[in-house]
């Protein structure tokens, strides 16, 4: 019996690209959109609570007995103007995660990308049950930092979504791919994040429970580096300054992983590094100038934006860190069943398999 020559091992395939059906600038440009107002959503809500403007409208969902979008604009004065505002760009945002998650349904072949519009949607609704229950509960402070809390993680869903629907995220980072597998990045900015969302909850409970001035000095606490006395609002501040503290150092450590252990880092990663960077220095001085400018209203409400941006910007760097995690569109070989010229033999040809790896 004649033997042919022995085969020799195929050669190492890299991945193919992604497929160009997954790349839709529309999709990726509406979502944008959509995690745009969502920052106005949240600057609307936080000058509600900086203005005292909880309960200007006492009624939900109706507005003095009146239908929200036919409520007359000439009775939009004083804390009126805040509130009502803020519902109706939030009746804007919900409508626009509606066609967000619908588009997602129907274009986006990924199916964890549905999931994910249809838990966007979900959260946008029970964010707004929570805005009511705040109105007909008159502001207890449980359910308005839950309110808080979920306003944050729906922000942070929609900026995912924008991420997760753009062509770099979609082909890979394909430019230097060997600078994007980084281990201790992928730790400490995932710590991070978590420590950003938690200093935010504390931040939130500050707000809700009137303990933005029960230290009302910077930066001693009253004339002195640890409180001279505590009840429980002192608590709430004092561990709110705490968290920022560790929130700095996470982030100093972030950056420290970045730049100074090996490798070079991939444009990905150094971008919303330096962004993080800045915006930590900027919410650092809104802190500050909080607390001596006695809660003025804008910084105040400046300083919870500045906030949401930290977490969704620690939130896109720590989710690239993870790219390489999603995978992408598999190649292997499989056997071709189409008859060779040669004979009956099956040939081998290198096809997509779409039965392993996720497509990203």
């Amino acid at each position: 019996m004649a033997f042919g020559p022995a085969r020799s091992a195929p050669p190492a395939v890299p991945a193919a690209p992604a497929p160009s059906a997954l790349v839709n600038s529309p999709l990726h440009r509406f979502a944008t959109f959509v995690a745009g107002c969502t920052v106005l959503l949240v600057l609307a809500g936080s000058l509600v609570t900086s203005t005292g403007s909880g309960l200007s409208v006492p009624d939900w969902p109706t507005t003095y007995g009146w239908n929200m979008f036919s409520f007359p604009p000439s009775k939009w004065v004083g804390g009126i103007l805040y509130e009502h505002g803020h519902r109706l760009i939030a009746s804007t945002v919900g409508f626009l995660t509606i066609v967000l998650a619908a588009w997602l349904a129907f274009a986006d072949p990924r199916r964890w990308m549905k999931w994910l519009g249809a838990g966007a949607l979900g959260a946008v609704i029970a964010q707004g049950v929570l805005g009511g229950l705040t109105v007909l509960f008159f502001l207890p402070a449980s359910i308005s930092t839950a309110h808080a809390g979920l306003a944050e993680i729906f922000f942070c869903m929609t900026v995912a979504i924008a991420l997760f629907t753009s062509p770099g995220w979609i082909e890979g980072y394909v430019d230097h791919p060997d600078s994007l597998d980084h281990p201790a990045l992928r730790r400490v900015a995932t710590i991070t994040t978590a420590l950003v969302y938690t200093q935010i909850l504390i931040g939130a409970t500050m707000r809700h429970t009137g303990a933005g001035l029960a230290i009302p000095d910077f930066p001693l606490m009253f004339g002195h580096v640890w409180p001279t006395h505590w009840d429980p609002k002192i608590a709430i501040h004092f561990a709110h300054r705490a968290g920022a503290l560790v929130v700095t150092m996470a982030v100093a450590a972030t950056a420290f992983t970045l730049w100074f252990r090996g490798g070079r880092p991939h444009v990905a990663y150094t971008r919303p590094a330096a962004l993080l960077i800045a915006l930590v220095l900027v919410q650092i001085t809104l802190g500050a100038l909080t607390v001596l400018s006695g809660l003025y209203v804008w910084i105040n409400s400046l300083h919870v934006v500045c906030g949401a941006l930290v977490l969704t910007t620690s939130l896109v760097l720590t989710l690239r860190t993870w790219r390489t995690k999603f995978g992408t569109q598999a190649v292997r070989l499989r056997p071709d069943a189409t008859p060779s010229a040669a004979g009956p033999t099956r040939g081998v040809r290198l096809q997509p398999d779409e039965t392993t790896g996720a497509r990203a």
